[in-house]
């Protein structure tokens, strides 16, 4: 509690993230912020979107069902699908922009946009995705 009561002399993330209603298959996410150097500077304003294209493959692990779901069907699945992607990205953003700051990052160095990083394995996101400061190995 205390740690976050010095952090927030320093900088303020707004994670009231406004939840769509639709999803398509470029998904992003927008994160507000403000900070400052030191706790007798003025709040500078800021914010970063984060992107992500998703790539819905078909999923063979798991067995065909027996008849083939109706396309209102297909598209709540998907809708499903995409939102969970979303909240993963949104999460995902609001960590990675309070890492940065907890780490001593300059806000002034945060871009406008950033593509979100996929798992060379899995395809999706995973937990680095959004690390924007850091380059990919």
């Amino acid at each position: 509690m205390e740690e976050e009561q010095k952090e927030g002399q320093l900088f303020y993330i707004d994670d009231h993230v406004v939840h769509p209603y639709h999803f398509d298959k470029r998904l992003s996410v927008g994160v507000s912020y403000r900070w400052r150097r030191t706790v007798d500077d003025e709040w500078t304003f800021g914010s970063i979107t984060l992107v992500h294209d998703v790539d819905l493959r078909p999923e063979y692990t798991i067995p065909a069902p027996k008849r083939k779901p109706s396309a209102p069907k297909q598209e709540q699945d998907r809708q499903t699908e995409l939102c969970q992607i979303w909240e993963h990205l949104m999460r995902g953003a609001l960590y990675s922009v309070r890492d940065y700051f907890r780490e001593g990052g300059d806000g002034e160095k945060i871009p406008q946009t950033f593509q979100a990083t996929i798992d060379s394995h899995t395809g999706g996101l995973n937990n680095y995705s959004t690390r924007f400061w850091r380059q990919p190995a």
